[in-house]
């Protein structure tokens, strides 16, 4: 029988909070590490700082030798610490440092040179082959589908204009995917390094006892030079679109995603830093300052260390035991039991009639708590008993609350009287958890969606939950600390030892224990946050980016039983032709179905869009059985489902109103369902994205950090496809990097009043539009010459004219009125001159854009010399003349979702009854979450392809690198596992990814 293993059990309550922590894990990598492309500019700042370094060494060498210490019990092995953690947390502090000068954090010790050494994802160089010009595909510098990851750069294999591949997370099977931050190993720029005198300003900035750049480095593993150039762009207001596109170069190539990451680091520790300094000021107010206390709250590198060691301090609560102490004057006896113990003599310390020091045993009371608060809160104890934890087992446990097992007794005793509502949903409530009623978990291993579970379960009472450390750690930490660390210097007495070990009991038990608790549930639910809203952004990102349907006449249907079908019939443009409300599922079917096919015919619809809400399996079977039946013939309609979430929110807000004044809210749900499949992004825009119908547990992490990262997603899809200035809509306008709610207002204004804008020049003539502004958003704006010739503005009567810019305390600007061909692509008007150049120097001009005599002219001169060559002699960057070359060789309206799937249209029906095991299908990925992917397989129920389905070799090699490997839109062949018709859920295995 094997031996039980004990353990220390502690109860906590929910952590709300996310703030991110250091690792215990963290290990530093050797100095020795292969070296990586740095500016010059940076490579000579650290030969003159190592110099002094080391003539420091020999100095204090010589000084004299550091005093014998006594023999330590020997550490746990610091290459065991390298260990990924088992959770697929995104963890992504200092896994894989690369010659990194930081400091060694707590919990963290320098490996040996001849250790196996963990380095961050590196980009291989791109190879220079091929010669043929095909057309191009703009470049798209975040993962925009999950069958066309790796197509940053222009799809003509051009000599030295290959793409480069963005790696995100590996993607492992029964291992966890640890997100990691992307950079190039070299960069083909030439990034500019800060001066000295700035570097060392930004460095330093936060005012604490660590380095801004070298935690920032470590905590995203990107290389301290990018971190730099990050901070400078954000802080000169560059947005992320802006930067991933247009400075290439100073962020090492880095997708949105990895530049987002940085950037929510970096606010992370400037609001660590702001709280930290709110806290001394609070203190010194307060009179309880010290120097030791302020360089400890300055050394915190998290809000949970700041929090341990700022609340003893804290207004409102109960004296700590060890400030009681240290009111009583008794700091002095505690430290003279470390020091001078041989001259300690505790009698001496007591006070007849003082309450505390009234007897010897009060007195060792009082210092046992003052050394037990010292202890805790020393940063080599801490580092050693994480260090113990991160080398033993750590389980989470979760069972059934008293409370909730009382409901359920309360429930079997009432049987036979009749449940309320109220009643029944929480009796549903607590069977959703029976998976959680008796778990544990190694918090290695555990996975992000069954933390974010029982951290619900928690919330809602129904679940306790506990972290368990095994004895063996305390006895290991209690014996290094009484022979070690805290052992005194002199010779002590037997009581006096007695008193060292209590203390060590009580710091371990009723200080340290809890700390820890609270720090491994804040490291589970801020890992399991950030995955869960990777996994919103990744969803979102896919299902913005759907291929839009154009071309035909779409008839948008929002099923309904009582209240009937609701009918929108679109122009291929997107204009409402006519609304009605047919009432398909009463008697009257024929009739209504003669109705029907009288406006099909009418308005030549070939393509039905129904919502998948109520009534929705009936009204695909109705439409299913005319098409059998050729009843619109001479047309070939066809139909599709699309998720209709949001649409009933969208159809009452204030833009519907707007927009659609005079239309009932049903129909313009009805509207609104036709144009998802028109064009996806221009719709789902106008819809919060939390009511998209995306991703898991939205209601079980931050709000704020959800609602940051999904706008960000949206205007990044948005600048990334572009907007036709002369025919977008306001709400689509605002997403444009560099635009909001207020200057979208005032383009849609000065649009009405003076007609469609004929060039980007034109834009700073709007309110509100100043350079900085010009600069972000204009590479992400169209002017059409046709859209703006056919546009429902007027026109102003001499368009050649010369417009001025008047404004109090601004420069007035001379505005030629005239069409820019190189306004159609996305080349950023800071480049024009450089793009003209171009023009002339392979013998082309602006007028042939997106023809196929510039893509031959471009092609000669590739041939004859490398891209690197040509951007020699433009005087630019190698990404500008990429980006310039793309631009110029793109097709007239190019669009990249063009190669990305549609939705998918059919004319027959299947249903759930009609599955059986085993039966092979196709089908489109609706929706992906933490354990899997739902399918829509065109039965009207979703099947989960669950992740353990989800194998290497179902995977094209494109996508066998990924964290998700399968995201909204895909088309995918699947096996029928298992069909359960009463739970309505069904089972699927993953065969293949339709290419």
């Amino acid at each position: 029988m094997m031996r039980r293993l004990r353990t220390t059990t502690v109860k906590v309550g929910t952590y709300k909070d996310v703030d991110s922590d250091l690792s215990f894990s963290q290990t530093m990598s050797s100095d020795e590490d292969s070296e990586e492309w740095e500016p010059p500019e940076l490579k000579a700042q650290k030969r003159t700082a190592r110099a002094p370094a080391a003539g420091e060494k020999k100095a204090a060498a010589k000084r004299g030798a550091k005093p014998k210490e006594p023999n330590v019990p020997k550490e746990p092995n610091a290459s065991k610490l390298t260990r990924a953690p088992k959770p697929s947390a995104p963890c992504k502090p200092a896994k894989c440092l690369r010659g990194s000068k930081a400091s060694v954090l707590p919990g963290m010790k320098r490996k040996k040179n001849d250790e196996k050494q963990i380095d961050c994802p590196e980009e291989e160089r791109a190879e220079e082959s091929g010669t043929s010009i095909r057309t191009k595909e703009e470049r798209v510098s975040f993962i925009v589908s999950e069958d066309y990851e790796a197509d940053e750069g222009p799809s003509l294999p051009l000599p030295g204009l290959r793409a480069k591949k963005e790696e995100v997370e590996d993607f492992t099977f029964d291992e966890p995917c640890l997100k990691k931050q992307k950079t190039t190993g070299s960069s083909s720029g030439h990034p500019t390094a800060l001066p000295p005198s700035e570097a060392h300003a930004l460095r330093n900035e936060l005012n604490m006892n660590w380095d801004l750049i070298e935690v920032l480095s470590i905590l995203t593993c990107v290389k301290p030079w990018v971190c730099v150039n990050i901070i400078m762009l954000l802080r000169e207001e560059n947005t992320v679109p802006f930067m991933v596109r247009y400075r290439k170069e100073m962020i090492n190539h880095m997708d949105a995603d990895a530049v987002r990451d940085v950037q929510l680091v970096y606010e992370e520790l400037c609001a660590l830093a702001k709280k930290t300094q709110s806290v001394i000021q609070t203190l010194r107010k307060d009179g309880v300052l010290t120097a030791e206390l302020e360089q400890n709250l300055r050394s915190c590198r998290s809000a949970d260390e700041l929090d341990h060691v700022y609340s003893p301090y804290k207004k409102g609560s109960k004296l700590s035991k060890a400030r009681r102490a240290k009111e009583l004057g008794l700091e002095g006896a505690a430290l003279a039991l470390i020091d001078t113990p041989h001259t300690l003599d505790l009698r001496e310390w007591v006070k007849p009639g003082t309450k505390g020091l009234s007897s010897v045993e009060e007195v060792a009371t009082g210092v046992v708590h003052i050394l037990a608060d010292m202890m805790a809160k020393d940063t080599e104890t801490l580092t050693f008993v994480k260090t113990l934890c991160e080398n033993s087992l750590v389980t989470i446990q979760s069972s059934v609350s008293k409370s909730a097992l009382k409901e359920k007794e309360q429930e079997k005793s009432v049987q036979g009287h009749k449940k309320t509502g109220v009643q029944q949903n929480k009796n549903k409530d607590v069977d959703k958890f029976h998976l959680y009623f008796d778990f544990t978990c190694n918090v290695q291993r555990i996975q992000p969606h069954q933390t974010l579970a029982i951290n619900r379960g928690e919330s809602l009472k129904i679940l306790t939950v506990k972290v368990n450390i095994l004895d063996r750690v305390k006895s290991d930490f209690t014996g290094w600390c009484i022979n070690n660390r805290w052992r005194p210097k002199t010779f002590a007495r037997d009581e006096l030892r007695e008193i060292i070990r209590n203390a060590v009991e009580d710091s371990y038990k009723r200080l340290i224990l809890p700390f820890l608790t609270r720090t491994y549930r804040t490291k589970l639910t801020s890992a399991a946050e950030k995955e869960s809203i990777a996994m919103f952004v990744r969803n979102l990102r896919q299902r913005l980016l759907v291929c839009p349907v154009r071309g035909s006449v779409i008839l948008g249907v929002d099923p309904g039983f009582r209240h009937g079908c609701k009918l929108a019939f679109l122009s291929p443009t997107g204009q409402i032709l006519h609304t009605d409300v047919v009432y398909l599922h009463n008697s009257g079917q024929q009739k209504e179905a003669e109705k029907l096919r009288h406006l099909v015919t009418k308005y030549s619809c070939t393509r039905v869009v129904i919502g998948n809400g109520t009534a929705c399996r009936e009204t695909e079977a109705f439409f299913a059985d005319l098409i059998s039946r050729r009843y619109f013939h001479p047309l070939d309609v066809s139909y599709c489902i699309t998720n209709e979430a949001g649409a009933s929110i969208y159809s009452v807000s204030p833009e519907a109103v707007k927009e659609m004044p005079d239309l009932d809210p049903n129909l313009r749900s009805a509207v609104s369902i036709g144009r998802r499949v028109q064009d996806p992004l221009a719709e789902l825009v106008k819809i919060d994205p939390k009511h998209i119908g995306i991703g898991t547990y939205q209601h079980d992490v931050s709000v704020g950090a959800l609602k940051a990262a999904l706008d960000s997603v949206v205007q990044e899809c948005v600048s990334f496809v572009g907007v036709d200035i002369n025919i977008c809509s306001e709400t689509l306008m605002r997403h444009v990097a560099g635009l909001n709610v207020g200057r979208a207002r005032n383009i849609a204004e000065w649009r009405e009043h003076n007609g469609p804008f004929f060039n980007r020049e034109q834009l700073k003539l709007v309110k509100g539009l100043g350079p900085k502004t010009y600069q972000q958003c204009a590479g992400f704006i169209r002017i059409n010459p046709q859209t703006a010739a056919s546009s429902p503005y007027p026109v102003p009567s001499v368009p050649e004219k010369s417009a001025v810019k008047k404004g109090k305390g601004k420069t007035c600007v001379n505005i030629p009125a005239s069409f820019n061909p190189l306004d159609q692509t996305c080349i950023h008007p800071e480049s024009y001159h450089v793009a003209q150049r171009f023009l002339s120097f392979v013998g082309g001009s602006a007028d042939q854009i997106g023809t196929a005599g510039l893509q031959q002219c471009v092609e000669s001169k590739v041939k004859t010399s490398s891209v690197e060559e040509l951007a020699r002699t433009m005087d630019t960057t190698l990404e500008t003349l990429k980006l310039i070359i793309d631009g110029l060789t793109q097709p007239p309206g190019f669009d990249i979702r063009q190669n990305f799937g549609q939705a998918d249209f059919k004319r027959g029906i299947v249903s759930m009854r009609d599955l059986q095991v085993g039966a092979v299908l196709t089908g489109r990925v609706d929706n992906t979450t933490l354990f899997g992917a739902f399918v829509d397989i065109g039965v009207g129920r979703s099947g989960l392809i669950h992740k353990s389905n989800i194998t290497l070799d179902k995977l094209p090699v494109s996508q066998r690198r990924r964290s998700l490997a399968l995201g909204p839109g895909e088309r995918v062949e699947v096996r029928v596992l298992n069909v359960d018709p009463q739970r309505g859920r069904i089972a699927l295995d993953l065969i293949r990814v339709l290419q």
